[in-house]
């Protein structure tokens, strides 16, 4: 199953955060990393009040659930010291899963396709370098497609 995860950082060493969490996540059974995107710096969402963030789009295959997955990457946060004082708030590490296959999963807990992948440019900035032609699951149009909806909208 291909699967997408977005990191971001804007604490610390905001580079290293992101590499070590790569890392971890690597080390685990049944995770094989085939792609990482170019690391960009980025405004805050949400609460500007803050640090810009360095964020990147890895690209994994695995047979690990999408709840699993989730757990490993919430343990991978916590290992490298997260804090999660308030929504949008600074941290140190972030990890989402965007995509995972062509799943769609709407759980109190998990929402894949990741909600904000249309409306957050840099999120389609990555994920277009490593799958421009991947069909979004919700939205039936590729990567590709809804970056340049994105922009021309800008």
């Amino acid at each position: 199953m291909k699967v997408y995860l977005s990191f971001g950082s804007n604490m610390g060493n905001r580079r290293k955060s992101i590499q070590d969490a790569i890392f971890l996540l690597g080390e685990h059974t049944g995770i094989e990393i085939e792609a990482i995107s170019n690391i960009i710096e980025t405004l805050p969402y949400g609460f500007y009040n803050q640090a810009n963030f360095l964020n990147c789009t890895l690209r994994l295959n695995t047979e690990i659930s999408a709840y699993r997955l989730l757990g490993i990457t919430q343990t991978v946060e916590n290992k490298l010291g997260r804090e999660r004082n308030f929504k949008w708030g600074p941290r140190n590490i972030d990890i989402d899963i965007l995509l995972y296959g062509d799943n769609i999963i709407e759980t109190e807990d998990l929402l894949i396709p990741h909600p904000a992948i249309r409306q957050r440019t840099y999120l389609l900035q990555s994920l277009q370098e490593l799958c421009p032609d991947l069909i979004h699951p919700l939205y039936k149009r590729t990567i590709e497609d809804l970056l340049q909806i994105i922009t021309y909208r800008l």
